[in-house]
């Protein structure tokens, strides 16, 4: 019998040096607001400040893994700045916005990433805004993670991705139901090709399972039975 050999996972604090590098001492100072007034002002629940390494600071930055070198990054629905913030600390080549709609999250966002003299940006609103798609469009990529369902997630997000660029969605043990159900959706919103991949499989246990979607580089066409003005 043939047994697959799993990739040996770093110890918690060797992965975040890992993963972090030089801006390691950053990642504490933001572990630190998390755990903090994070937890204080509703930003993270209470039980989640033990686990914040491997379960959201880690589980985030791997995600580098799938972003091309100096990207711009969108990262709706931050939240807490997951999973933007840690990414920007993990790859400092990256311009990164977190797009969120709520102003309390806003303005701690703004706090945090005054403390950590980070050069990330905080915009308010909501991915299908009008106003936010002129505005914030054009993105290499778009990150999401616990935000919808995946087809309304493409629905939202993929106008928000440049031609032939990704949205990445950070999912868990439902991933391949999710996508086998929104399978059809994402593509009639302009996704040309959508897979799950597994990333930082030797920096956290489980690996952070997200689905790939790739945009269309051209619109998606109009149905035949969809005529102009100009066509009667």
């Amino acid at each position: 019998m043939f047994h697959v050999k799993r990739p040996v996972v770093l110890p918690v604090q060797v992965a975040a040096q890992a993963a972090f590098g030089a801006r390691y001492p950053l990642a504490e100072r933001y572990a630190a607001l998390l755990a903090g007034s994070g937890v204080d002002r509703g930003l993270i629940g209470p039980r989640e400040a033990d686990r914040l390494w491997e379960r959201h600071l880690l589980n985030c930055a791997v995600l580098g893994e799938l972003v091309p070198e100096g990207a711009q990054v969108l990262d709706v629905g931050s939240g807490a700045g997951l999973p933007g913030i840690p990414l920007a600390l993990a790859r400092p080549d990256l311009s990164v916005v977190l797009l969120e709609p709520m102003a309390r999250r806003v303005e701690w966002l703004q706090e945090v990433l005054a403390v950590l003299g980070l050069a990330v940006s905080v915009h308010r609103g909501r991915a299908e805004d009008p106003g936010v798609r002129d505005e914030r469009g054009g993105n290499d990529v778009v990150i999401a993670r616990a935000v919808a369902p995946l087809g309304r997630l493409a629905g939202w997000s993929l106008p928000l991705v440049a031609p032939g660029g990704r949205l990445l969605a950070v999912k868990g043990a439902s991933a391949e139901q999710e996508l086998a159900r929104d399978r059809d959706a994402v593509r009639r919103v302009g996704g040309a090709a959508a897979e799950i991949v597994q990333c930082g499989a030797t920096m956290v246990r489980p690996p952070t399972t997200v689905v790939v979607v790739s945009r269309l580089t051209q619109r998606v066409a109009r149905p035949a039975t969809a005529r102009s003005r100009k066509d009667r």
